[in-house]
């Protein structure tokens, strides 16, 4: 029997824990903690404990697939790529897209914003970040001049007041729950804002529900607060921001004070003026965040609000402070750092910036030149698109991306793939999305492959092979050299390791450009920017100085909107959506680990007890969830942590899923849709 440990980074959230696969006879059959990781420290939770169950699934993609007469045949990579190459060569740059995903790695990411904009010349590329954090993105760049958590997940635990809203942390990112507990036990705060009392709520000191999407106004109530009772920092705001009189202005208003406030959120006027004292007169305070503020028709708005909090308080560029946009997926950072998005080239470099556009097409050596210098289509617009104005975008690329469970109104998304002439989609499953697809390319997971993901705390991180594909299947950095090849751009992805495509990262990206993977398979490895090879990395952000070319922050006055959906005669309730603990995102993996799924095998509708009387309704019926786009059935919970006149579902569940009832309204700025807020009716099953 040959028997080894081989440390990797968890394939689930954004916190980046370390443990070790244990592989037997060349197999992976367990998870051992790994103790040298400075962010989990061995600790993991449900979800990393069982990493090691879905991998070796019996229903794991092992050979190509091509639909003929509507029904998938097994293929060779050879007659797949003749296909692929063949179709792609038939359409127009405009009549492509891609979508790359938050699954993979860095290096996996990056070749296919190369082989979208090098190889199909397209501009069209994202990826799931535009459904979770594409507003952080456009928010804290706004602020700050970078769109990223600004803190490291460590200094949280020496927070004197830690603030979170829109994030039920403990049960999505609970080691840096743990990082939450130790701040408390540090003689730290904690307040928690949420429409659910949740396992984060429970630890609270102070705890406070409020109705989904009136976040503005709760965060101009607490800055007005501040500054009526004069605990603003007075020296940051001068030194550091512009914009404080205008914001001032705005949350001074009438329209902000606590009894106003109250009347809006469902927050006491107490409570809130507890929130703004504690936030304002803590030594250091720190805003955790989550999809709760960013899923909405005003999640840029959100986003700058917190920051306008922070940049208030003096919270920004200090131990135990900061904005903390805890990100969903495992590699969800390094896919916007590696310019899957249809802005930016890696590191948020401009696409209609010539000199970048340049750089770019000097760099990659393309005979016939890389796509024009011009923005591309968001995911959410590619699907508008598809459904409004079918034949503009004719073929779609998907790696590694579940669209078909992800996605909001469902039922658009699924008329949307439909319009489409040709879909590939690279996966380790057959998904809702790749039952959809011409031709399926099976990939491999993280525990079959080298790299490089980013946590949230912008911390790059690696991964060891521990095991070899199931069958056919290929790595997926291989399979998009195989594809290029393909199509005739052999030379242009000439790469034989990860180490390579990663090198090529960094010598095109400021803040990878000290990054190596020497360096990067320390335990604590490194935050970005690393500029060079003797820089030690960044932990905290904006020290001294924001990341705007003048070095200050910007503070926004911002008016509270409702969201695009409110409650009425027909759809009286608000519905909130998010995760649990024991699943994560559309389930793909978790569903197939058996002991996650023993835990919670399906979805539900949590109901308060006062609306679940006036409805007639009692726990664990089964109940019809309708909204404007869709309806499911599903089981009732009948709970009092959940505030009356809100429901809140899971999203992981394809039988009932959330999405085919969520509003695929847009904010206009991220193009993020409202995932948070929109209204809905329940009603007994008569015919049950």
């Amino acid at each position: 029997m040959d028997l080894k440990y081989v440390q990797t980074t968890c394939p689930y959230c954004g916190t980046g824990c370390s443990f070790n696969l244990v592989v037997k006879d060349g197999k992976v059959v367990g998870t051992q903690p790994y103790k040298r990781s400075p962010v989990n420290e061995g600790k993991v939770c449900p979800k990393g404990t069982y990493a090691h169950e879905f991998v070796n699934s019996p229903d794991r993609l092992t050979k190509p697939l091509i639909k003929k007469d509507g029904k998938f045949v097994e293929a060779t990579w050879d007659e797949a790529y003749d296909l692929i190459a063949q179709k792609f060569k038939s359409y127009k740059p405009d009549e492509i897209a891609c979508l790359s995903s938050a699954r993979v790695s860095n290096e996996e990411n990056y070749l296919l914003m190369k082989l979208a904009r090098g190889v199909f010349k397209t501009r069209h590329i994202d990826h799931c970040a535009r459904l979770c954090h594409a507003s952080t993105v456009a928010g804290l760049a706004a602020s700050f001049g970078s769109g990223a958590m600004t803190n490291s997940i460590l200094d949280i635990a020496e927070s004197k007041c830690v603030f979170i809203i829109g994030s039920n942390t403990f049960e999505q990112h609970p080691l840096i729950g743990r990082k939450v507990m130790q701040a408390k036990l540090n003689g730290g705060k904690l307040i928690v804002f949420d429409p659910r009392y949740t396992p984060t709520a429970k630890q609270a000191d102070l705890y406070a529900s409020f109705y989904s999407g009136t976040d503005v106004a709760i965060l101009n109530c607490l800055m007005g607060e501040i500054i009526r009772n004069g605990w603003e920092d007075k020296e940051w705001v001068s030194k550091r921001a512009k914009g404080y009189e205008e914001l001032k202005a705005t949350v001074l208003k009438d329209d902000y004070l606590p009894e106003n406030v109250e009347k809006i959120s469902g927050i006491s006027a107490a409570d809130l003026k507890t929130a703004a004292e504690w936030i304002g007169t803590a030594e250091s305070s720190a805003l955790l965040y989550s999809m709760g503020i960013t899923q909405h028709t005003v999640g840029v708005d959100n986003v700058k609000s917190t920051a306008n909090l922070q940049m208030l308080t003096g919270n920004i560029g200090k131990r135990g402070g900061g904005v903390n946009a805890l990100r969903g997926q495992n590699n969800v950072q390094g896919a916007c750092d590696m310019g899957a998005l249809p802005v930016v080239f890696t590191g948020y470099q401009k696409v209609i910036d010539e000199a970048v556009h340049k750089k770019f097409a000097d760099a990659w050596g393309f005979p016939d030149g890389i796509c024009e210098p011009k923005n591309g289509y968001e995911v959410t617009v590619m699907f508008n698109v598809l459904t409004d104005n079918p034949g503009e975008l004719k073929a779609m690329y998907i790696m590694g991306e579940n669209p078909m469970l992800s996605d909001p109104d469902l039922n658009h998304a699924e008329h949307a793939l439909k319009n489409l002439e040709f879909l590939v989609v690279q996966d380790i499953f057959l998904t809702e999305t790749a039952q959809h697809a011409d031709v399926v390319l099976p990939a491999t997971c993280y525990a079959e492959k080298e790299g490089t993901q980013t946590s949230t705390e912008r911390r790059v991180q690696m991964w060891r092979k521990a095991q070899d594909p199931p069958g056919e299947a290929k790595v997926d950095w291989q399979i998009l050299c195989e594809v290029a090849a393909a199509m005739g751009y052999a030379d242009q992805f000439p790469y034989q390791s990860a180490e390579e495509i990663f090198n090529e990262i960094a010598a095109v990206t400021p803040s990878y450009h000290g990054m190596n993977y020497e360096r990067l398979s320390r335990p604590e490895a490194l935050h970005w920017p690393c500029p060079s090879e003797d820089h030690p990395g960044t932990p905290i952000l904006h020290i001294g100085k924001c990341s705007h070319p003048d070095g200050m922050g910007v503070m926004h006055p911002i008016e509270w909107k409702p969201p695009a959906e409110v409650p009425d005669a027909e759809y009286p309730y608000i519905l909130t959506t998010g995760r649990c603990i024991w699943h994560w995102h559309t389930g793909s993996m978790t569903r197939r680990s058996a002991t996650l799924d023993n835990e919670v095998p399906t979805g539900w509708i949590e109901i308060n007890p006062e609306d679940a009387k006036a409805l007639g309704i009692q726990d664990k019926e089964m109940v019809r969830a309708a909204s404007r786009r869709g309806e499911v059935t599903v089981e009732a919970k009948v709970t009092d942590e959940i505030k009356k006149g809100v429901m809140f579902m899971p999203f992981h569940f394809a039988e009932c899923a959330a999405n085919k009832l969520t509003n695929n309204a847009l904010d206009p700025i991220a193009k993020i849709p409202e995932f948070k807020a929109c209204a809905v009716k329940v009603e007994k099953i008569t015919e049950a």
